[in-house]
């Protein structure tokens, strides 16, 4: 008797979660976002990964606002033969941002916590004190994660504020209602369950 009981609770529960995903979806999308704005920092670190170039954007924008003099391009290989470094500046600068703003640095990482080991030793070789973490928004609360779990790993750490860049394709209010948002609200948080059991 009490299957039916259990199987009747189920589907109201399912119907409400239904009738009310405008209340809890928003929540799944909202806690990717880790957005700490912008202060005053020895330098900017742009984390790979963004092929429409708003991450590179938003950190000339500080460049140009003052926050820091300069922004450090992550750059993993295997892009037909260059790094997306190269490709990440070159964009840049047919935007009008000038090229010296732009530190490239070619990587072989292939993943966030691959690159917050590169790019933290070389804010460790540049006696960098402070810096922004700049990635897209749905990407800035599991890349400050890692990078601070990277940071905990060494001796010492410059400051680190995460900043967002805005996608177009993600909106943590309605990401549901569109199908390239939906994946990457997928694959993201894939990615932070993986990160978090440590693989």
């Amino acid at each position: 008797m009490a299957r039916p009981h259990a199987l009747l609770a189920c589907l109201f529960l399912t119907a409400v979660a239904i009738v009310a995903r405008s209340l809890w979806l928003p929540c799944l999308g909202y806690a990717l976002i880790h957005d700490d704005g912008p202060a005053k920092a020895d330098i900017a670190v742009v984390l790979a990964g963004d092929y429409l170039g708003h991450r590179i954007e938003k950190a000339a924008e500080l460049i140009r606002q003052g926050y820091v003099p300069a922004a450090l391009i992550s750059g993993p290989a295997g892009f037909y033969g260059s790094h997306e470094s190269d490709y990440a500046i070159a964009y840049a600068v047919r935007q009008g941002f000038p090229a010296q703003w732009f530190i490239a640095l070619p990587s072989s990482a292939l993943s966030t916590r691959e690159e917050a080991r590169v790019m933290l030793a070389e804010l460790r070789r540049r006696n960098v004190r402070s810096f922004l973490l700049v990635t897209s928004d749905y990407h800035t609360a599991r890349a400050r994660r890692i990078f601070l779990a990277a940071e905990r790993a060494m001796a010492t750490a410059p400051a680190m504020r995460t900043v967002a860049a805005s996608d177009e394709h993600f909106r943590p209010d309605s990401w549901w209602r569109s199908r390239e948002a939906q994946k990457t609200v997928f694959f993201e948080w894939s990615k932070t369950v993986a990160t978090a059991v440590g693989l």
